[in-house]
């Protein structure tokens, strides 16, 4: 299909679309909004319910098969932001559903330019590789910002226990990634070298029979603490590697490493201070990446980060130790 037959294809769903909604007297972007996205057939909706941190109780399993039995085609669709949503529902009965979900504490999720639910791994709840508590700091941050308005374009957050980095937060609009600061305890390291041997970015080396840490090639894995057998290298410091500005889609982004090993307390006063300069420094409908390629990401870290008494990370070259590899045009 040639360019332009494929622009009056998407015109011509477009105006059906708005015949649709001015019959039905609905506003299509408002029910987006809401959670209850527009299907291409006629009056029917995809519901969007609320899923913090991919947490999601038996009881609500139920009632989300429930609703798709009685109100869909007994299809559920998992989306790769842990949502669930079941499809195939007509809008009129969206009231219905919203009442049969407020029975059991649940809820529709957003859409629109505003603070989407957070999404998050295990972290150290159960998974053997977490460093930190991602499940209650994701839970948190969506009971105290789920739905906070932009202005601007959606607001994506995820939580990530380890450099592993399962919840992609370089793809994020503000991402999370636990990290720690290892330290020898010398009297303790018998020089078995399994350490050195284990870390896969070379950050330790051997010096006078003990392992060396050099911070410059760490990424806080903590791989050394595992590994070590006499526990001699510990956990000095933990906490967060803070990333701003990515996103994937058509056009994706890599976010900028903005801080390290930033404690709990820190991550809701940035997420507070981020959302405020977002609004202040976006136009039109611009991703805060967007902002942050056209206003320099130092603008971002002197107005934010800093302001904060973070840890702020304000070098290239600092961030270069995190950067993936693969393709990237220069």
């Amino acid at each position: 299909m040639s360019e332009s037959a494929q622009e009056t294809k998407i015109e011509g769903l477009k105006a059906e679309l708005g015949k649709e909604a001015r019959r039905a007297k609905l506003n299509f972007n408002e029910l987006k909004s809401g959670g209850f996205i527009k299907q291409t057939q006629k009056d029917l909706f995809t519901v969007r319910l609320r899923c913090p941190a991919g947490l999601v109780t038996s009881e609500k399993l139920r009632k989300a098969a429930e609703i798709a039995d009685r109100y869909g085609r007994g299809e559920v669709h998992l989306t790769v932001r842990q949502s669930v949503e079941v499809p195939w529902v007509n809008y009129r009965d969206f009231d219905a559903i919203v009442e049969e979900l407020r029975a059991i504490g649940w809820s529709v999720a957003s859409c629109g330019p505003r603070a989407r639910v957070p999404t998050a791994c295990a972290g150290c709840s159960y998974n053997p590789n977490g460093l930190v508590d991602t499940q209650g700091m994701c839970l948190e941050v969506d009971r105290r910002y789920f739905g906070t308005p932009t202005g601007l374009h959606k607001f994506k957050v995820s939580f990530s226990g380890c450099p592993i980095d399962c919840f992609r937060t370089r793809e994020m609009d503000l991402g999370f990634q636990g990290v720690v600061e290892p330290e020898l305890v010398e009297d303790i390291c018998n020089g078995c070298e399994l350490c050195v041997r284990n870390c896969e970015d070379g950050a330790l080396q051997m010096v006078d029979g003990l392992p060396v840490r050099d911070p410059d090639k760490c990424i806080g894995c903590g791989d050394c603490v595992k590994i070590c057998p006499v526990d001699a290298m510990v956990m000095a410091r933990k906490g967060w590697l803070v990333r701003v500005g990515g996103k994937h889609g058509k056009h994706p982004l890599y976010a900028y490493e903005v801080a390290n090993l930033t404690p709990d307390e820190g991550v809701f006063a940035l997420m507070e201070k981020t959302l405020e300069w977002y609004r202040e420094n976006g136009k039109g409908r611009e991703r805060i990446g967007a902002v942050i390629a056209r206003v320099g990401v130092a603008k971002y870290v002197d107005e934010v980060v800093k302001p904060l008494g973070l840890a702020a990370i304000e070098r290239a070259e600092d961030r270069r130790k995190y950067r993936a590899g693969g393709n990237f045009h220069d």
